[in-house]
């Protein structure tokens, strides 16, 4: 994986952002997801910039302005009557929790799933993923991007004991370009209790794929598995808010990666003249070794190691 890295650097090209960036004294990240709900109070100041990217289909109008784009306030919203049903509440779940981790952190919310006229979620595919990292790309410099979170991802994979992960090179090369001007792409290795495999977005070797531990720091025994291809592993239970200011526990990757890119741009935004391999680097060497009956190796993140650390 480090070869990988230093490779793209290397490799990076040299472009100027036609935006002009900010003076930023809070981490921001990135979280691209189902909805947000922008007006719960934990949420108050902390919405930096609302993103809708339908793309999949012209005829999937569903973003607030009856277009599939839109940016701006309210644009990643939805009714509350849909925003707490079939799976539409997870993005403000993960705004939440990204929001516990750090309270002064910001958070640009790229909305990438629509909906039907009976509330039920729209197919999105890797179009859609593409369009988002894209416009992270374009915006970094203007929003003070410093890290990336989606906490989706599927089990469509090949064989174990193979290279299984889905030949996706346009969203490789997304991923490339943001690593390239510093900025990581945290993805969920998933709850599938596959122990050989890893789910996609995380299974591409240039992201960084995140598993899950249980409050006592062992790896979870749901959390899905690849000793290449998992970078690190976060706690993955929590209490979170839900868009109607209900609470719920939950456990899963997909908390652990949006915690971890929160931890990411926490420490990137405390020294900002590190770069991508170097933050890579601080967190790894003051990592924790956990482990479970069928998982050794695993390296748990020491947030507050990483954020002190020389």
């Amino acid at each position: 994986m480090r070869k990988l890295l230093v490779a793209i650097l290397l490799l990076a090209p040299s472009f100027s952002h036609s935006a002009k960036a900010e003076t930023f004294s809070f981490p921001t990240i990135a979280i691209i997801d189902t909805a947000i709900n922008p007006s719960l109070e934990l949420f108050k100041d902390r919405i930096l910039h609302e993103v809708c990217l339908i793309n999949l289909d012209p005829t999937y109008n569903s973003c607030p302005n009856g277009s599939n784009m839109m940016e701006g306030p309210g644009a990643a919203s939805l009714p509350l009557d849909i925003i707490t049903k079939n799976g539409f509440e997870h993005g403000t779940q993960m705004s939440a929790l990204a929001v516990r981790t750090n309270l002064t952190v910001k958070i640009v919310f790229i909305r990438i799933i629509g909906y039907n006229q009976d509330g039920s979620r729209q197919i999105s595919g890797e179009s859609s993923l593409n369009n988002a990292l894209d416009w992270v790309y374009k915006n970094k410099e203007k929003f003070n991007i410093q890290a990336v979170s989606m906490s989706q991802g599927h089990h469509n994979l090949g064989v174990a004991g193979t290279d299984y992960c889905p030949k996706t090179p346009i969203t490789e090369s997304k991923i490339n370009e943001l690593i390239s001007i510093g900025v990581p792409t945290f993805f969920p290795a998933g709850n599938g209790r596959d122990y050989k495999r890893i789910d996609w977005p995380s299974c591409i070797p240039s992201s960084i794929a995140i598993g899950a531990t249980t409050p006592e720091k062992s790896i979870a025994i749901y959390s899905n598995f690849d000793p290449n291809l998992v970078d690190f592993f976060v706690r993955g239970s929590y209490r979170i808010t839900n868009p109607d200011s209900t609470f719920k526990n939950i456990a899963g990757t997909s908390a652990s990666t949006v915690v971890a890119a929160t931890q990411w741009a926490t420490v990137k935004n405390n020294r900002p003249n590190l770069n991508y391999l170097e933050v890579y680097d601080i967190f790894s060497k003051t990592s924790i070794l956990v482990s479970n009956s069928k998982i050794t190796g695993g390296k748990l993140t020491n947030f507050e190691g990483a954020f002190y650390a020389k």
